[in-house]
């Protein structure tokens, strides 16, 4: 349902406990009255006819409501069934770091249409993302590449770049980011969305969640229970406060292995003709873990970039790829630009010719890093990756490795939220069994903190993102009648391998 390219970008580079939910006091947690939204026609490429833009502002600290605020950009596409209408449905974008604003241009009508009217959509871009107030780290051109961002060990499993790298980023937000980057949290953005709603002039929201927003949209509904409609988390991860932001990195490795067999079936299908890859199935996964230790020995060079084309630059693509079966061919053309026995600079283009930009690796950062406390053990990350690169080859330890976290200043920003069954019960779940980001595994985890607030539809399809993305007619079904009549499964439910025509 968003834009897959763009989010699986972000949702790659992510991946203190209290009783209950911790709010601040009443009085401080919203400013005083709400603000008037001056919409006007959106203008961005590719925005939806009829769909209008606005600023909200927030306050910076919700702490000092009356203190210095920050930008949001916010917008909406309006039902186009005004006698259908009941309410306004968020999109919480994915991320950290993804636009709901680019998201509701490109997926609006969409929406509007699988909910027959029955909402005024709206999204936002967080703070940091978009057309919201920028946030920045100063961080150096080449900490900011892919590569190096995510940390990647060497071949041989060392993290001593790494290590260097997350300490130099951690120093630059520290010295460079300020209050707007020590703002990135979730729970501000819970606020955030709740000043939406009081702008919208909405009692309640309803409200679809994915990937990382699935996580901001459970800490909304356990934040504010009392002002969700219907609610949806789509791909969701494990909310324990202990495992929360680390434990989604980690949990990635499973993830890649969930979803590896459907990219090998596709590759060694007939249909293929020459681009096959493989004639078998079982053939694909040690084909491709040779050609990425190949490359750790003997590096090639893109023709275009003239960028060293290793190892992990093939891993960081398979497991970018695995997001959708429309990637998949971007990992296969690699495979066989390799294979191709020229061993000069290879025709494929360099799949990261540009580093991350500065709102990306701040945002990224500063949310993962303020939510929760990561451990400063260098010599834990060095074990993890060690087991995690043997048990998982195909991620090659990287969802185990250090980040800027483990140097992070004053983490956590507040207490995490526990995500709990205290609340009404009207969220619905949906997880593909085989999700390389937010793994199946992760999802059951959410669904057992909600309890009988929550019913979980399980897919059985592989990629990130269920509704209106995996094209699976029963998981869509199961969405869209849910937000359009509230009626959801009276139990958690299968839904079996299907295409929707």
């Amino acid at each position: 349902m968003r834009s897959r390219t763009r989010t699986a970008l972000l949702v790659t580079l992510s991946a203190a406990t209290c009783a209950g939910a911790l709010s601040f006091p009443a009085q401080a947690a919203a400013p005083a009255s709400s603000p008037t939204l001056k919409w006007h026609p959106c203008t961005a490429e590719g925005s939806a006819p009829g769909s209008e833009c606005a600023t909200l502002p927030v306050p910076l600290d919700y702490r000092k409501p009356s203190g210095p605020t920050v930008d949001i950009a916010v917008s909406r596409l309006r039902s186009d069934r005004p006698q259908a209408r009941r309410g306004a449905l968020v999109l919480i974008p994915g991320g950290p770091g993804g636009s709901g604003v680019r998201e509701l241009a490109q997926q609006g009508e969409k929406v509007r249409s699988a909910t027959k009217g029955a909402y005024d959509v709206v999204s936002f871009d967080p703070r940091g993302v978009g057309g919201s107030s920028a946030v920045d780290c100063g961080v150096s051109e080449d900490d900011r590449r892919m590569l190096n961002f995510r940390a990647w060990p060497r071949p041989d499993g060392d993290i001593s770049d790494g290590v260097t790298r997350a300490h130099r980023v951690a120093e630059a937000c520290a010295r460079n980011g300020g209050d707007a980057l020590r703002g990135l949290t979730t729970r501000n953005e819970a606020r955030d969305i709740d000043s939406f709603r009081r702008a919208l002039g909405e009692k309640k929201l309803s409200a679809v969640g994915t990937s990382y927003g699935t996580y901001a949209g459970a800490v909304y509904a356990q934040m504010f229970p009392e002002r969700t409609d219907r609610w949806v988390l789509d791909s969701s991860g494990d909310p324990d406060p202990a495992r929360v932001a680390h434990g989604w990195l980690n949990n990635m490795s499973w993830g890649a292995d969930d979803a590896f067999p459907d990219f090998a079936r596709w590759a060694a299908d007939p249909a293929r003709g020459k681009e096959r890859l493989a004639e078998r199935a079982e053939d694909v996964r040690p084909m491709f873990l040779a050609l990425a230790a190949e490359l750790d020995r003997k590096p090639r060079t893109f023709k275009d970039t003239g960028r060293a084309f290793t190892g992990n630059v093939l891993r960081q693509v398979l497991q970018m790829s695995l997001y959708g079966k429309e990637r998949y061919p971007a990992v296969a053309g690699l495979i066989r630009a390799v294979r191709s026995g020229n061993d000069g600079p290879v025709a494929a283009p360099d799949p990261f010719p540009e580093p991350l930009s500065q709102r990306d690796a701040a945002v990224f950062a500063g949310v993962v890093c303020n939510d929760v406390a990561w451990s400063r053990d260098v010599a834990s990350y060095r074990r993890d990756v060690a087991v995690d690169r043997v048990r998982h080859p195909l991620t090659g330890g990287m969802p185990a490795s250090i980040t800027p976290c483990a140097f992070w200043k004053d983490a956590p920003a507040e207490k995490t939220t526990r995500i709990t069954d205290r609340g009404p019960s009207n969220i619905l779940m949906v997880q593909n069994l085989r999700d390389p980001a937010t793994p199946y595994r992760g999802g059951l985890k959410m669904r057992e903190a909600l309890g009988d607030r929550a019913r979980l539809v399980t897919v059985d399809a592989g990629g990130h993102g269920v509704w209106l993305d995996t094209g699976n007619a029963c998981g869509d079904r199961a969405v869209s009648e849910f937000l359009v009549t509230g009626k959801r499964p009276a139990g958690d439910t299968l839904c079996k391998a299907q295409r929707s025509k």
